[in-house]
C-alpha cells in the first residue's frame, strides 16, 4: 500500500510540475491552485509513505515518476522537443525506478 501511495504521489508531482509551467509565473489563477493541490496531494502521500518506506528509495520513485511523466507530458502535450536521446534517458529513469521499487524494502 505504502509504494501505491508513492506512485501515486509521484503522478501528483508531474501535475504540480506541469501547473507550475502553466501558471506562468503564478500570474494565473486556475493553473495556480491546480499547482497548490497537486503539490498538496503529493506531498501529503509522500509523507503518509516514509512512515512505512526507507527515504531513499520511495523519494527516488517518487522524483524519478514526477521527471519521466513531466517529461512526457511536456513532449507529447506542450510541444517539448523529442530527440531519441530524451527518449532513451526517460526510459533509463523509469527503469532504474522500478529497480529502486524492487529493492526498496517495507518495515
Amino acid at each position: 500500500m505504502a509504494w501505491l501511495l508513492v506512485v501515486v504521489a509521484g503522478f501528483l508531482e508531474t501535475g504540480f510540475a506541469v501547473c507550475l509551467k502553466l501558471s506562468h509565473g503564478f500570474t494565473r489563477l486556475w493553473p495556480t491552485i491546480a499547482f497548490c493541490a497537486f503539490a498538496l496531494g503529493s506531498f501529503g502521500l509522500l509523507t503518509l509513505a516514509l512512515k512505512r518506506l526507507d527515504v531513499g528509495p520511495a523519494y527516488a520513485v517518487w522524483t524519478g515518476i514526477g521527471a519521466a511523466g513531466t517529461a512526457i507530458y511536456g513532449m507529447v502535450f506542450l510541444d517539448d522537443v523529442v530527440s531519441t536521446l530524451k527518449i532513451v534517458s526517460i526510459t533509463l529513469v523509469i527503469v532504474g525506478v522500478v529497480g529502486l521499487q524492487l529493492s526498496g524494502s517495507s518495515r
